[in-house]
């Protein structure tokens, strides 16, 4: 009996291991972090971002894993959600400019004016979402 339990863990420790390994690969591979790093002008802390990026991870499932409560409150809440919206937009955005949605999308509806409006309402949109999700989907 404990040799199954003892693959079964080692299975499980595999298999998220795999699909974290993937993750952060692929998070990497859209330049996600390279680019917050260029944009704000910060390259030399480019370490501190992955490392930051990868504990987050870890923490993260630790937490969902092992249901740590944390009491934060509602600015806790507020703040989680509000990043979590960040972080989901950012990637998002990611994955639209490498595929080139947003300018064959605009390009589509002849859109000339307006482009910045509506990047900040989808930024916006996924902000009030990921508060609306940690505020009710908890």
């Amino acid at each position: 009996m404990w040799i199954k339990q003892i693959f079964l863990g080692i299975l499980g420790l595999s298999s998220g291991l795999a699909v974290a390994g993937g993750m952060f690969a692929f998070l990497i591979a859209l330049g996600v972090i390279s680019r917050f790093a260029g944009r704000t002008h910060t390259a030399e802390y480019i370490w501190y971002y992955e490392d930051a990026a990868a504990i987050g991870g870890i923490l993260g499932n630790l937490f969902w894993i092992y249901q740590i409560p944390i009491p934060v409150g509602m600015v806790g809440v507020v703040s989680y959600g509000l990043f979590s919206g960040i972080f989901t937009g950012a990637w998002a955005m990611a994955l639209t400019e490498i595929v080139d949605a947003i300018p064959i999308f605009s390009r589509r509806i002849r859109l000339k004016t307006g482009m910045p409006w509506i990047l900040v309402s989808m930024a916006v949109g996924r902000a009030i979402g990921a508060l609306i999700y940690a505020y009710y989907g908890m």
